[in-house]
């Protein structure tokens, strides 16, 4: 089995699961302090993945913000942040989106066989794309950022993204964070999706740390290798 990276999961979510409301503003569940350590994060990584229905919804900048820990970076001869990745089925980004258009790092774009020429006409001036196979194959994903140096991938979502990621068994590290509110609303975007996960009540994940920050708790977890997917490893039969 080929290396991949160590995949680090990042997502705030309402205590009823929800990562968003169905408003047109953008649902702020986490605090200063938290994004602070969540950029502390980001900066520890070698690249950053966030589906294409996030950079839709939320147009993402998906940069290191803190100016030391930029040139922090740089003394370390890497980019002052880090890679920024995507996948997508159909192509139709928007090459004016934040993800493209802010901070000078290299943006890489997965795509489906289907819609690569799409995506290469409206995207190859602002992004290297990939051909991911049809639909987009996430061990095609990880054995390429491999194979490009990555070795810690943080994913940031959104919901679908992180439901792929876990049902495949292709995480190693969820850290959560649980904002001290309710949304309830069905139709809101949750943590993650219907799925088959490894992790059950017969093979739970370790809890690693459980902190306060200010009026949000972080949960972070460890995923124990599964039938899917092991640690730093591509599971073939994800494919």
């Amino acid at each position: 089995m080929s290396e991949r990276p160590y995949v680090l999961l990042s997502c705030a979510a309402s205590i009823d699961g929800y990562i968003d409301d169905n408003t047109d503003e953008r649902l702020l569940l986490s605090n200063d302090e938290d994004f602070d350590r969540v950029d502390e994060v980001r900066a520890s990584c070698d690249a950053i993945l966030v589906g294409a229905n996030t950079i839709r919804r939320d147009n993402p900048r998906l940069l290191v913000r803190a100016q030391q820990r930029r040139e922090d970076r740089v003394h370390r001869g890497l980019p002052e942040t880090p890679i920024k990745v995507t996948f997508t089925n159909r192509g139709d980004l928007d090459p004016q989106a934040q993800f493209f258009a802010a901070g000078d790092t290299e943006k890489i774009v997965f795509c489906a066989n289907s819609g690569v020429d799409k995506c290469r006409d409206r995207l190859g001036s602002v992004a290297t794309v990939v051909d991911a196979g049809d639909p987009v194959d996430l061990t095609a994903v990880l054995a390429e950022l491999a194979a490009r140096g990555v070795r810690r991938l943080m994913v940031e979502g959104g919901g679908t993204v992180h439901t792929q990621f876990l049902t495949a068994g292709f995480a190693d590290e969820l850290q959560l964070v649980i904002a001290p509110f309710f949304v309830g609303d069905p139709e809101a975007p949750s943590f993650v999706g219907p799925g088959k996960f490894p992790h059950h009540p017969g093979h739970r994940m370790t809890v690693a740390e459980v902190r306060q920050i200010g009026d949000v708790i972080l949960a972070r977890y460890l995923l124990t290798p599964s039938t899917q997917g092991s640690h730093r490893h591509l599971a073939d039969n994800a494919r």
